[in-house]
């Protein structure tokens, strides 16, 4: 699923790169134990080359209260990665004359808007113009409770459309829960019952399943946003995403999955032809990643604390994954590390500095701050000794004292810097300075 904070988003830095080699695991090593010793990152991180893993690490806990940490076969959700795996369902589907590619969607959902003119392919390319059901308010106050088909169906077809079908492509979760529910009358099965048949088999995925309430015994583990210590996030009943959202992996079962599917063993290299077309940004449950002058084709995901991605390189064949549990640094950075290392390009392992603040400190700092060079006001409060940020329409978020009248947010690459005699605030962030001034 997604959320946005200010202005950010996931990609990756164009860089001259060399070819796949040996890499410095000790200095990756370094790199992922410094954002665990500062609290910015918990997850694990998998490499692959040519079929076998050749890197791995976890860092952080899986569960913070009883100081469990993770291994290389802790399972977490990985959000909209799952849209990779409903994508090549879809497409195994029409290999077998289940589905096709053309056949709108009125027979199964004629009360979705505009369903004559919605095809299957419309849904997995992103073009059918169906609201995006976790873009409203609402979503948070049903998401840990167990929807039906029926339920999310009409929810769906209240939000109603965005745009005329096929006329561009804009993001949307509904898309691939209406997918999911697809499979499953085409099947005659549980999308599980789907998944474990058509991908985790033949792929000989061990650590890969649709998900289910949160089981620690089961080497699984919770959530968590950083706000001042770890806290615990609320769990996304797994019914709501279905196949938009609600798979559970490991990063070395994602590289595996990479390669059982760019190889032909679990659709055809005509399907997966027609999966990674890219038309207006998107292909079927694929996008395109450049590090440098290489591509990959891989997915983003984030559902409650989670966040996660994987990308396949064909030409080099060389496939990552990471998956967090709590990431309170800049997501894209931490893949850029990765892919460094593996690419043999320079990079460096990050020092955090921090100031200690008291809340009598920040009260100069607090107001509403606007600028006319961009649409949005940033409401700035506390909370004891930490300062918080909220911009128009989009959740809070803590900042970080990191030098006088300098704070940060981390994972998103903000950085606030204020001026209290002049009552200005400058917000930094993708290379765009924004002088914000206090109403």
């Amino acid at each position: 699923m997604i959320r946005i904070i200010l202005i950010s988003a996931l990609f990756f830095f164009n860089l001259h790169t060399g070819s796949a080699q040996a890499f410095d695991k000790e200095k990756l090593d370094n790199y992922l134990e410094a954002l665990e010793a500062n609290d910015k990152f918990m997850g694990s991180v998998a490499v692959a080359k040519n079929g076998e893993v050749i890197y791995t690490k976890a860092i952080g806990y899986a569960d913070v209260a009883s100081k469990k940490k993770p291994d290389a076969n802790t399972k977490y959700r990985i959000g909209s990665i799952s849209k990779t795996f409903t994508a090549t369902l879809v497409l195994k589907a029409v290999e077998e004359n289940k589905l096709s590619l053309n056949q709108t969607i009125n027979k199964y959902f004629p009360s979705v808007t505009n369903a004559k003119k919605i095809t299957i392919g419309n849904l997995l390319n992103h073009r059918s113009g169906i609201h995006n059901f976790t873009n409203d308010e609402v979503y948070l106050e049903y998401n840990t409770e167990p929807k039906t088909e029926a339920e999310m169906v009409e929810i769906i077809a209240k939000a109603g459309s965005d745009f005329k079908p096929d006329s561009k492509a804009e993001y949307s979760n509904s898309n691939y829960l209406l997918l999911s529910y697809i499979l499953q009358k085409a099947y005659g099965k549980s999308y599980s019952d789907i998944l474990d048949e058509k991908i985790i088999k033949p792929a000989s995925l061990k650590n890969t399943k649709f998900g289910d309430k949160i089981d620690l015994s089961k080497n699984e583990c919770n959530s968590y946003e950083y706000v001042s210590s770890w806290e615990k996030q609320p769990e996304t009943d797994m019914s709501v995403p279905m196949g938009a959202g609600a798979l559970i992996s490991t990063p070395s079962d994602l590289t595996q999955f990479s390669f059982a599917l760019f190889s032909g063993k679990i659709i055809s290299q005509e399907s997966l032809k027609t999966m990674t077309t890219i038309k207006d940004n998107y292909g079927m449950g694929l996008f395109t990643m450049p590090f440098g002058e290489k591509t990959s084709y891989g997915h983003t995901g984030g559902i409650d604390g989670f966040s996660s991605v994987f990308g396949y390189f064909k030409d080099e064949k060389v496939a990552f994954a990471i998956t967090s549990n709590g990431n309170n640094y800049n997501h894209n950075n931490v893949s850029i590390a990765v892919l460094s290392a593996v690419f043999n390009e320079p990079y460096e392992i990050p020092v955090f500095k921090s100031v200690e603040v008291s809340s009598a400190d920040l009260d100069k700092y607090l107001g509403v701050y606007s600028s006319p060079q961009i649409p949005l006001k940033v409401t700035i409060t506390k909370s004891e000794n930490t300062l918080i940020a909220q911009a128009t329409g989009q959740p809070s978020f803590p900042l970080q004292a990191t030098a006088e009248h300098q704070f940060s947010f981390d994972k998103a690459g903000v950085v606030l810097v204020f001026d209290p005699q002049e009552k200005q605030m400058t917000l930094n962030q993708g290379g765009g300075s924004y002088v914000m001034t206090r109403e």
